[in-house]
């Protein structure tokens, strides 16, 4: 794809949004940025003389603009956009923008949870055997960032959220994985059905010379791997595959044959054995040696914000999951927790169902500190649920100081929100930092 001279318009300035401009400016294309909300002097910094619009979107704006580029947190279903497509002007998501000008072999990972973690491993195992391994995408280093310096012996690997699968075209991984499937961002999707035809766009153009990782254990990835063209290699955490990966006294096997003890990897909770047999299948796929695989397997630490250990004081652990952005993620949190938990939720509503979540404390959550947005709703949603040990402070300092001042040795307080973080902080990573400061401080 030639672009230079053409006008593209960037719809959405995050960091997504402001590496295609830069890709742009160095194709020799003209940027025309836009969104609603933007900090004009930070975006000036990195382009000082590009047309620059925020406030309403206006129609005037697309006058001569041959292309639009949307970043991923930009609705697909909104009036501007329908203004867009009726004035026949193409629209294309950042990672389909990247992916024409791509090199090397692209390995993608998707899921409701894990796709972080997984994304790391592999990309960790990678580095400590290929020559030049970009690890991009959702985890938060822009594709497009990286791409124009891809080369044809380039391994990508690609954390792709289902905000990112919702632009794609063309997009074709060599090998794609699709982790699990359960509630979130109904919000964007507004249906399941919807989540979930978004997330399977993942293997949308693959063929039978390409491979696809999935779950076995999520009803809806079986169904998947009915369907599509790739060859499908799955996993189980619940019972032994005959081809596949399984996990079964906590060994991970494949088929019959034994590859690693959980007791030698660092992650912890079954939902993590997962992720590493994902990685380990991703790898194989790639024609990596078993015995590289391992030892990167074995060397891996914990993703930031992702049941992450940040320290012991008086004896009490704590656990830093702000990653934990939905309830799944907060369910496999808690089991990954040995010992009595004081959990901290709540936040920012994604129109989430919390009922599972809660009965999955077993016993485990000894009490419930509520802040944010969802704090009153999580609150009556426990009650219905008989659990009624429940804390409601107004922000995450207070949460932390009242956990730990009731906790007692040998007990853990855990950050595993189960909502977004959007009201009181800018995302995750400021969240989860926020907490390991507040820790510290005790």
């Amino acid at each position: 794809m030639n672009i230079e001279g053409k006008k593209i318009l960037v719809y959405g300035l995050g960091k997504s949004g402001m590496a295609v401009g830069e890709m742009i400016a160095k194709l020799k294309g003209e940027a025309v940025l836009y969104s609603k909300e933007a900090d004009i002097i930070e975006v000036r910094k990195t382009f000082p003389r590009e047309k620059l619009y925020t406030g309403d979107f206006l129609e005037e704006y697309l006058q001569d603009i041959d292309l639009v580029v949307v970043s991923p947190g930009v609705p697909l279903d909104t009036d501007e956009i329908r203004l867009i497509k009726n004035r026949g002007i193409k629209i294309i998501g950042e990672i389909e923008f990247a992916y024409l000008f791509s090199k090397g072999e692209i390995v993608a990972i998707t899921g409701t949870n894990g796709k972080t973690t997984t994304t790391a491993l592999v990309g960790e195992i990678f580095k400590n055997y290929f020559k030049d391994v970009r690890v991009v995408g959702n985890i938060g280093n822009p594709y497009t960032k990286e791409v124009l310096s891809t080369k044809d012996d380039s391994k990508i690997v690609l954390e792709i959220s289902s905000f990112q699968l919702e632009s794609i075209e063309t997009f074709r991984p060599r090998v794609s994985a699709f982790l699990n499937l359960t509630e979130d961002h109904l919000n964007r999707h507004h249906t399941m059905e919807e989540y979930g035809r978004v997330k399977a766009l993942i293997t949308k153009n693959q063929d039978k010379d390409d491979v696809c990782v999935l779950n076995y254990e999520d009803e809806y990835l079986r169904d998947l791997g009915e369907k599509i063209k790739a060859k499908v290699i799955y996993f189980s955490s619940e019972r032994k595959l005959n081809k596949g990966y399984y996990l079964q006294d906590g060994k991970i096997y494949f088929a019959d044959k034994f590859l690693i003890d959980e007791d030698e990897i660092s992650i912890i909770g079954k939902h993590n054995m997962e992720n590493v047999m994902a990685a380990i299948a991703i790898c194989e796929s790639m024609n990596m040696p078993m015995e590289n695989i391992l030892k990167g397997i074995r060397k891996f630490k914990a993703v930031e914000h992702r049941i992450e250990y940040v320290t012991e004081k008086n004896g009490v652990k704590f656990y830093n999951d702000s990653k934990g952005t939905n309830p799944d993620a907060g369910i496999k949190a808690i089991k990954a927790m040995k010992s009595p938990t004081y959990l901290i939720a709540g936040g920012y509503d994604k129109e989430a169902d919390y009922n599972d979540w809660i009965l999955s404390f077993n016993n485990k959550v000894k009490e419930l500190v509520l802040i944010g947005q969802t704090k009153k709703k999580i609150e009556k949603n426990a009650r219905e649920n008989g659990f009624n040990n429940i804390r409601l402070c107004d922000d995450l300092k207070e949460a932390v100081e009242y956990a730990f001042s009731k906790a007692k040795t040998g007990e853990n307080i855990l950050l595993s929100p189960a909502c977004a973080s959007w009201g009181q902080f800018k995302n995750y990573e400021e969240r989860g930092k926020v907490f390991k400061e507040i820790v510290k401080e005790l």
